[in-house]
């Protein structure tokens, strides 16, 4: 197998004293990239590259720490072959180090020009953005938010030549879809800071926004969603401007219904989450018929994302019009009753929440379907495990209040509650 070794002047460009400790920061540097390391430079015991190759009497090469670490286990054979060692001595491979060396070292500086060559060109790019206009425009922030999502090196370069904020003007009332998306994709991955923010919340560029969330393909719909989390700062006056707009709810909500991405999902409950936390806004989201959507999702989401659907369905709750459009629900009593136990400690707690708050309408009848459904089963099971006294305590008072609006044998028979407990 011939290894590519560069001129002695590049290896020594990438030394600096020790060769060993060189060598690891070479390793580290080059890991997140996608490079394919030769096998012969891979310690058959750790298989990572090996920073100090020695040699057995077999043979077969080693990195030093692995096989003397092999050693101090009270082994005598060689790991590979299995061999009985005749000669426990280990001899440096000078040779295959070097090339080593040699190899990781170009890999470096290969890389390192690349990345030169990808921030010059993400240099030239915003510099492009200041003249053109019309495809041209769209074709700049294209290259741009491609390089941005390749080069992490990238996002720093635009972050610190004032590229947030170029980018950030070129949103407004007259700017296309086309022009907003790319730029919006470029954004999202930036680090902005409390004025651009600021600034963001115009409402020309919130109404914008909003328009490209309802309008563009799922990946922009996303970004425009994270993109609005990072804006709703809390304590932040302005974020009423956002949160103001029905057409982002129904936005949010159509992210939170896409089936076909999962990503989307969540990252539409997490940003309905967010919204919901605010008490002005959470009359909205019902009054888009948020609640029976949420519930008909319940049972095809996974554990994370029901567990922020159950934490916005508890907020909504706090509202008489919340508990109503629970309750108006099929089957809601059942399905909910399913989810205690369930998932985690969390996802029980906003299930019960929510059991309690349909139960404040309608005590009679919630007892009666709750009961049906195997509520008091499951609450004796919340008193008996080891969870939160504060989640044992509304079990406790949950179940005794079934108890006295369901007073008939069923209660009884369904959990085999003594009549103490009764």
């Amino acid at each position: 197998m011939l290894l590519y070794q560069p001129p002695k002047e590049e290896v020594e460009r990438t030394m600096k004293g020790n060769n060993v400790l060189d060598l690891k920061t070479l390793i580290d540097e080059l890991e997140s990239s996608s490079i394919e390391v030769p096998s012969v430079f891979i310690c058959p015991i750790s298989l990572e590259p090996m920073l100090d190759p020695v040699t057995l009497c077999t043979g077969q090469t080693y990195d030093r720490s692995n096989i003397l670490r092999w050693f101090s286990l009270g082994h005598n054979t060689c790991p590979t072959t299995m061999q009985e060692l005749w000669d426990d001595s280990v001899t440096p491979n000078t040779t295959l180090h070097h090339f080593i060396l040699s190899w990781f070292s170009h890999k470096y500086l290969v890389m390192k020009k690349k990345l030169e060559d990808v921030q010059g060109t993400a240099l030239e790019l915003l510099d492009t953005l200041k003249k053109v206009k019309g495809q041209n425009r769209v074709r700049a922030l294209k290259q741009l938010r491609q390089l941005v999502d390749s080069h992490v090196s990238t996002r720093k370069t635009v972050e610190e030549n004032n590229g947030s904020s170029l980018i950030s003007s070129l949103l407004g009332p007259f700017t296309s879809h086309a022009v907003g998306s790319e730029a919006i994709g470029i954004l999202v991955n930036l680090e902005l800071g409390s004025e651009l923010k600021r600034s963001l919340m115009d409402p020309a560029k919130v109404s914008l926004l909003v328009d490209i969330m309802n309008e563009g393909t799922i990946q922009t719909k996303m970004n425009c969603a994270k993109l609005i989390q990072t804006l709703l700062v809390e304590g932040d006056p302005s974020e009423t401007v956002v949160l103001s707009s029905l057409s982002l709810l129904v936005g949010v909500l159509r992210l939170v219904r896409d089936k076909k991405h999962p990503t989307s999902v969540v990252t539409g409950l997490i940003l309905l989450k967010i919204v919901s936390s605010r008490e002005s806004v959470r009359g909205s989201i019902i009054s888009i018929g948020a609640v029976p959507q949420l519930i008909q999702l319940l049972p095809t989401l996974n554990n994370e994302c029901l567990e922020i659907a159950l934490h916005i369905l508890e907020v909504l709750s706090t509202l008489p019009e919340g508990r109503m459009a629970l309750k108006e629900c099929p089957n809601i009593i059942p399905n909910v009753v399913k989810l205690l136990m369930r998932v985690s400690e969390s996802c029980t707690q906003f299930a019960l929440s929510i059991l309690w708050a349909i139960y404040k309408l309608a005590p009679e009848e919630c007892a009666s379907k709750a009961v049906e459904a195997g509520l008091a089963a499951k609450l004796l099971l919340v008193i008996q495990s080891g969870c939160n006294p504060v989640l044992k305590q509304k079990s406790t008072e949950f179940l005794k209040m079934c108890s006295l609006d369901y007073s008939t044998s069923i209660l009884i028979s369904k959990c085999m509650l003594t009549a103490t407990i009764q």
